[in-house]
């Protein structure tokens, strides 16, 4: 729910958006609500910058795993196999040439290929913010009170989610820190994953239909991207392409 509030300041009109939404308990309760900072979830959508950064991510955790010999890495073919002049025979200097079987390949995929993609700082860090930002604007984004389980059991963390996700929707789960019981009851259940917010990144919330945050994720949030929550439009001092 967002509420539109403006004030005069000299002859200027500035307006900005409050952001609301609904807060529950690990029963999947409504408790009541939560004002989101506007730098963090109210970030104008750039599709061009979150798929530049979706490519990159995806380029950089490429692994490059087919790899063929050329002549120089097969092994043997150290000795002519047969003198240059009075055989009637083509010359040959090695039986690992490409035209040998057995024989090396060319132009075959190898191992140094590098698909590695930069993607500068400022801009990665506003494609995540602008991916949580639709999470928000989509009613995507599910924020917990806490979450506590008494044990690393996947029968506990799959009744939360049971209670919270609509039907089989993928979800992610993003903590304020590394936790391990709450990972070790999660890693298990199908469509489901459970990060932190310094792990954060684009593709992760992308895949997932539904976000889940507890109320101190959102604090580790505007800690992680150091904003001050009373500056207006923060977010804006960004790389805005």
């Amino acid at each position: 729910m967002a509420y539109i509030t403006s004030f005069a300041l000299s002859t200027t009109i500035i307006e900005y958006t409050k952001m609301f939404v609904n807060t529950y308990n690990q029963k999947g309760e409504e408790i009541g609500k939560m004002e989101l900072p506007d730098e963090i979830f109210g970030v104008k959508m750039n599709a061009n910058l979150l798929h530049q950064a979706v490519v990159a991510q995806m380029a950089n955790m490429r692994q490059v795993i087919a790899h063929t010999k050329g002549r120089g890495e097969v092994r043997g073919g150290g000795k002519k196999p047969w003198r240059q002049k009075g055989t009637g025979r083509a010359r040959h200097g090695s039986r690992r040439s490409p035209l040998w079987v057995g024989g090396g390949v060319t132009f075959g995929p190898t191992k140094y290929r590098n698909f590695e993609k930069k993607i500068n700082k400022k801009m990665k860090q506003k494609a995540v913010l602008i991916a949580l930002s639709g999470k928000a604007q989509d009613g995507e984004l599910i924020v917990l009170d806490k979450i506590e389980l008494s044990a690393p059991k996947t029968k506990e963390m799959a009744a939360v989610v049971g209670k919270l996700v609509p039907g089989v929707e993928k979800a992610l789960l993003m903590l304020p820190k590394k936790h391990e019981t709450i990972q070790r009851a999660g890693r298990n259940i199908a469509d489901f994953k459970v990060s932190n917010v310094w792990n954060i990144n684009v593709l992760d919330i992308l895949n997932h239909k539904y976000l889940v945050l507890t109320q101190e994720t959102v604090e580790a949030l505007k800690a992680r991207y150091r904003y001050n929550t009373t500056k207006v439009n923060s977010a804006n001092r960004l790389l805005d392409v």
